[in-house]
Formats: structure tokens, sequence, C-alpha cells
């Protein structure tokens, strides 16, 4: 297209709001996953005041970076609240720059992880899952295997006789999923180290 074009100016403005917007958003949630609240948080207030009505940012971005901070201060009630405006939106990924489809799921699953709660975050592992065509090759399509197996496990402890021994089933069967997933991975990946040492102790 020509620049000199009248339309190129204003698709040009609209590329830069997209791109900074899902930079800005990129560079919140990688704060908040890296515990440091402090720019999570400022990130995130940025956002809010730049981007007052996107919906992107509204429904999608901030829930997700709310809840991370939420789950850093160890308040997982607070990011599963954090997380209702996404629960409309959360199989779509309108955004062409960054594949967000069912993050607010995973999450939520953390959250209820972190709550103790085995079995609503096994709800919302398995949506993930389920979802393969929607998840495409985003990391938590491998990582929910792993959550999952957790959630399982934490069913196990709480469950008695037949429902504990078949929660107990799924989550060696989800385990094995993972490992099987990251079979030739590096073996020195601390992910991984940990992975194989839960379930190594599973059921002991």
């Amino acid at each position: 297209m020509n620049p000199a074009h009248p339309s190129y100016s204003g698709r040009l403005a609209q590329a830069r709001e997209l791109f900074g917007r899902a930079s800005d958003s990129a560079a919140a949630l990688a704060y908040a996953l890296g515990g440091d609240v402090t720019h999570g948080q400022s990130l995130a207030d940025d956002l809010a005041k730049q981007f007052p009505e996107d919906t992107l940012a509204k429904f999608d971005y901030l829930p997700e970076i709310r809840a991370e901070i939420a789950l850093d201060q160890r308040d997982p009630a607070k990011a599963i609240e954090a997380l209702q405006p996404a629960s409309s939106y959360e199989l779509g990924s309108p955004s062409p720059v960054i594949i967000t489809a069912l993050y607010p799921s995973y999450v939520r699953g953390e959250a209820y992880l972190a709550a103790h709660n085995g079995s609503a975050a096994t709800a919302e592992f398995q949506k993930i899952l389920d979802h393969p065509g929607v998840v495409l090759n985003e990391p938590i399509g491998a990582l929910a295997h792993l959550q999952i197996a957790r959630a399982f496990a934490l069913e196990a402890q709480s469950a008695h006789g037949a429902d504990a021994a078949t929660a107990l089933a799924n989550a060696r069967r989800a385990y094995q999923d993972f490992l099987a997933l990251w079979q030739h991975a590096d073996p020195s990946i601390p992910i991984l180290i940990q992975t194989k040492s839960e379930y190594a102790k599973l059921g002991q």
C-alpha cells in the first residue's frame, strides 16, 4: 500500500495499538508469572488506563494478570474472582499477536489447586485437554497434563475407598501422559525433575 494513501496511517495506528497492547500484556503477565508483583501490577494498571473499554484488555489480558498476581500473594480466592470477567470469552482468541485461548481456565485451575479444591481444578484443566484445536501448540496444552495429574492426586488425598483409588489411577495416567510428551526434553529442566519426583512419590 502506498504510504501516502489516507488509509495507510489509520492502519498503521491500529497495528501499533494492537501490538503495543499485546506486548504490554505479555510483559505484565511475564512479571506476574515470575513473581515480580510490583512490575506486573504497574503494567496492569497502565494497561487498564490506556485501554479502559478494550474488550481484550478487560476480559482477557487483565483478568489473567490480576489472577496471577493474586496467586503470587497466596490469595487463590481473589484469583478466582479476578478471572470471572474472562469466563465468557476464554474459548476465543481474537488477538493475532498472542494466543490466549483457555489461559484463563489454566490460571483458574492453578487457583483451585492452591485452594486445595482438586475436583474444581480437574474440571478447568480438562477444558484445555478437550480443546486441542483451540489451544494449538501453546505450552498450556502440555502443562495441563501435569496440572490435572496434581488435581487428581489432590482428589485422591481427600477421597475414600473406590473413589480414592480411581483418582489415584487417573493421577498416575496423567503423569505418564505428561512424561511421555516430555520424554525427549532436557532432563535438567526443573519442572521435569519436579514432575518425576512427584510421580515417584504418588500413592506412598
